[in-house]
């Protein structure tokens, strides 16, 4: 660990990542009552089909942002306008897309369910798709003035609960739409509760009228940005569509759960974007590439070390977690840790892409896309080849989440080398430490998998904690310096931290 004293961005980096982290906590709280909901009231098939249409809706409402969730803040930081208008004028680029976006899905419905009838309230489901895209637009403005109070409390208390609330009484009014009702519920008051804060610290644009120019300006700036959060969320997400294409309903419903174990650690990386990509703004404005290097390291190695101990304390006792959701769902342990460690291997070249978007955006666009395509060729090759060798449908699902945690760890090599070498500073943040802490907690939490089936709960409720206490030991007397424990000292308010307004950094 490097001697530097703690400096501003640091402070920043920790205070923004802190509260953005005790939100994952409240988020990782709620989303665990949805899966147990989900999986013993609605059952893997209608989970799968609710897994396949959600897939497509997020898809088009991140599409229909256009890389504003990252690249308002560049906006905002080189305009002469009033914050208020072009806050609004993203709002109404969002809003127009949104609506073509619902309008497609609406129109071809198959999109949504390649594998099961077309009824009830599916072909409406789109319509959806313009509340996230403003929550998105909206909770992005509020981070440039580091507002993420606002992100913690729409995405990590009021999204999750609505969800998990609505998915437990729409069980008892209709089984067949009781999810995707809760789905609507959910993000109609994640919106709310987006737009609100939004109104509060901007105000209303005194005389505003949408600027096209700027709108259409604005919406071209960004298409790379919007391709590389396309890209992003594609790797993780087109093997859901892949195994829908090959399985019935009931697999992806099964890989969806153990997919939805897994993304918990995948947001704690989300945890750092609101506060991580206007803190690397004012280093690029002073053309600091060393101090961008020490945030890059310091965010993915803080990240990498939550992971990997989340990673390891549902790994270990894999089938007792499974269980837990329901019992039909334990063939999908194998897939969720191959997804867990998919997440651990991620988070490089995730916190590099935070960096590279301004730095080197079109390459940094390349590296995605061209993996995304290897991941859906050896996708297709590992599921069909386990197939034509006679394995079962569980070995052969597991084909996709090894393709995905390869291409993963190729893609963060790839990233984490281009950005190291655009700012002649290295950005890896692996350390020693990780390794002596992943084997504590593989003796302390293996020892609990010696224990007969019938003691999973006890796997579960003493396992995993000394699987956590051994990690947390290792990692807190050996790996932790100054700047790691800044994640934990107390810091100044957010908005006593505000970052200055600067010009375009965009090469």
């Amino acid at each position: 660990m490097t001697d530097t004293p703690r400096t501003d961005d640091m402070a920043a980096l920790a205070k923004g990542g802190r509260t953005n982290v005790a939100g994952f906590v409240l988020k990782l709280g709620a989303r665990i009552p949805f899966l147990f909901i989900a999986g013993h009231f609605y059952g893997a098939a209608l989970v799968g089909r609710f897994a396949i249409a959600v897939v497509v809706v997020e898809l088009a409402a991140l599409i229909a942002t256009l890389g504003l969730k990252r690249g308002l803040a560049q906006a905002l930081s080189s305009t002469g306008r009033p914050h208020a208008c072009v806050v609004f004028d993203a709002l109404a680029l969002a809003f127009v897309a949104s609506l073509a976006a619902s309008a497609i899905l609406f129109a071809f419905p198959q999109l949504m369910y390649p594998n099961s009838a077309i009824g009830g309230l599916d072909r409406f489901f789109p319509l959806i798709i313009l509340a996230p895209a403003l929550s998105d637009v909206s909770l992005a403005a509020l981070a440039y003035r580091h507002d993420v109070k606002a992100a913690v409390t729409a995405r990590a208390i009021v999204e999750p609960w609505t969800l998990s609330i609505a998915a437990f009484l729409f069980s008892f009014a209709t089984i067949k739409d009781g999810l995707v009702l809760s789905y609507v519920a959910s993000m109609v008051a994640a919106l709310i509760a987006s737009i609100v804060p939004l109104i509060r610290s901007y105000g209303l644009p005194p005389g505003w009228s949408p600027h096209l120019r700027d709108l259409f300006a604005l919406a071209r700036a960004n298409m790379p940005l919007a391709g590389a959060d396309a890209l992003e969320w594609g790797s993780r997400n087109v093997d859901r569509l892949i195994l829908g294409l090959l399985f019935a309903p009931n697999v992806v419903g099964i890989y969806y759960m153990a997919q939805q174990v897994a993304s918990l650690p995948q947001r704690l990386k989300t945890s750092f974007d609101p506060i991580l990509g206007p803190v690397v703004t004012q280093s690029l404005a002073k053309r600091d590439y060393a101090a961008i290097a020490r945030q890059v390291r310091q965010v993915a190695f803080w990240i990498i070390a939550a992971q990997l101990a989340l990673a390891l304390m549902a790994s270990i006792p894999r089938k007792a977690v499974m269980a837990a959701i329901g019992p039909q769902f334990t063939s999908g342990a194998a897939a969720m840790v191959f997804l867990l460690f998919a997440e651990v291997f991620a988070s490089t070249g995730a916190v590099c892409e935070s960096a590279l978007v301004y730095l080197a955006r079109h390459r940094n666009l390349l590296i995605s896309a061209g993996m995304l395509c290897v991941q859906i060729a050896l996708s297709f090759a590992f599921v069909l080849g386990l197939r034509a060798l006679d394995y079962g449908i569980t070995e052969q699902a597991a084909g996709a989440p090894v393709a995905l945690m390869l291409v993963l760890l190729l893609t963060s090599v790839a990233k984490a080398k281009l950005l190291s070498r655009l700012l002649k500073a290295p950005v890896s943040p692996m350390r020693w430490p990780l390794v002596y802490a992943a084997l504590a907690a593989g003796v302390a939490g293996g020892a609990f998998t010696l224990l007969p089936p019938g003691w999973r709960a006890v796997q579960l409720a003493v396992g995993i904690p000394a699987t956590a206490a051994a990690y947390l030991f290792v990692m807190w007397r050996y790996a932790f310096g100054p700047d790691d424990r800044a994640l934990f000292a107390k810091m100044p308010r957010a908005e006593e931290a505000t970052l200055p307004n600067e010009g375009s950094f965009i090469r």
